[in-house]
């Protein structure tokens, strides 16, 4: 082990994050320390600067993290399929393998763990501190997930594990798409262009990407990359009759991973064909209603309306493979690349809260 003491950015308060040490834990037989080489920042990371996600603990943010084993115990070793000096990617949930959710391959619900367990949302009262990547080293303990990172992979086009990794299970996984299907993503954020670039690997015949203003303009014209054949600012053009115009029809699926958009889901069911699917992955804010929704258009348009939450190693390991693959252009995304002592300003630019408009792809590197 290298030093005997972390850098570490622990989120105090909203708004409030301060750069504090740890010392290095001792490493046992079934867990491990990462050094970080870079963490990726997502729309959990600015609601958790700004307050809107609060846990009323402090802690250490991050939890897409791509690093370097630095020390590893046997058994985890053997449990995990890596040694000191792999590159790895790390899990969010952790795991005990052993409940009926976790033996299911639901482990998000992990009987032990679940949500409280979070990488990048535990206390920072809980030793060793070191729970998430916004820091030098993390920690993982006995029941966490990693992964091997290809070795030609950079580290911050890397970090794209988490949200290709969702854009896979929302955009093709879990509503099944297939060849031919007609797909609307609503939101043309890193999230919304995976689930594009998911859905035409998947086979769809046809992909729409949505946004909406000025801030979406730059991410429209980037979603023609990552599998669009479609895209429709809906501050001035009405998605369903762009839709129908290209198409003939409505989509077989739509996928709504916007986020603070009270309206996006009363139009994802607009567009959703009869019998169609629409997968909700993005969140409205509790207590936030859905203006124009008409839940009569369910019950008489027959609709299948599924909820997604988080990833699972299968799509994990799936988006890697297809970040090394270099079939869409993830490593010239607009990046913007900060150390510890900077991440407070961009996590604000990402939240909304500065005049320039915000990289779509955020990477820490401490």
């Amino acid at each position: 082990m290298s030093r005997a003491v972390a850098r570490a950015l622990v989120l105090e308060a909203p708004r409030r994050l301060v750069v504090r040490e740890f010392p290095l834990p001792p490493v046992g037989d079934d867990d491990a320390l990462v050094r970080v080489a870079a963490c990726g920042l997502c729309g959990t990371d600015h609601e958790q600067y700004t307050g809107e996600l609060t846990g009323g603990f402090a802690f250490v943010p991050g939890h897409e993290t791509v690093g370097v084993i630095d020390a590893i115990g046997d058994r985890a070793a053997q449990r995990w399929g890596v040694t000191v000096g792999d590159r790895v990617a790390v899990e969010v949930f952790q795991s005990c393998r052993e409940c009926a959710n976790c033996l299911a391959g639901e482990y998000r619900r992990c009987e032990r763990h679940g949500l409280a367990d979070m990488y990048g949302f535990i206390p920072v009262d809980r030793a060793p501190s070191l729970w998430g990547g916004y820091a030098e080293y993390q920690y993982l303990a006995p029941d966490s997930m990693v992964l091997r990172v290809p070795d030609a992979l950079d580290a911050t086009v890397a970090t794209l594990f988490n949200p290709l990794g969702a854009g896979i299970r929302w955009g093709a996984t879990v509503p099944g798409t297939s060849r031919g299907d007609v797909v609307a993503v609503l939101g043309p954020g890193i999230r919304g262009l995976c689930a594009a670039a998911a859905a035409k690997e998947a086979g769809a015949g046809f992909v729409m990407v949505t946004g909406v203003g000025p801030r979406d303009t730059d991410r429209l014209a980037l979603a023609g990359k990552f599998g669009a054949d479609l895209v429709v600012d809906v501050a001035h053009d009405d998605p369903i009759g762009a839709l129908t115009t290209a198409t003939g029809g409505l989509a077989d699926i739509v996928i709504d991973v916007t986020s603070k958009a009270p309206t996006a889901f009363a139009q994802a069911i607009g567009l959703a064909r009869p019998a169609g699917t629409v997968v909700v992955a993005g969140t409205r804010g509790f207590g936030v209603g859905a203006p124009g929704f008409s839940p009569d258009m369910v019950v008489l348009k027959e609709l299948r309306i599924l909820g997604a939450l988080g990833v699972d190693v299968t799509a994990y390991r799936a988006a890697l493979e297809l970040l090394a693959s270099g079939r869409y252009p993830f490593e010239s995304l607009p990046r913007r690349c900060v150390r510890l002592d900077d991440a407070e300003e961009l996590l604000a630019s990402m939240a909304g809260e500065r005049d320039d408009v915000p990289p779509v792809h955020g990477v820490l590197t401490p």
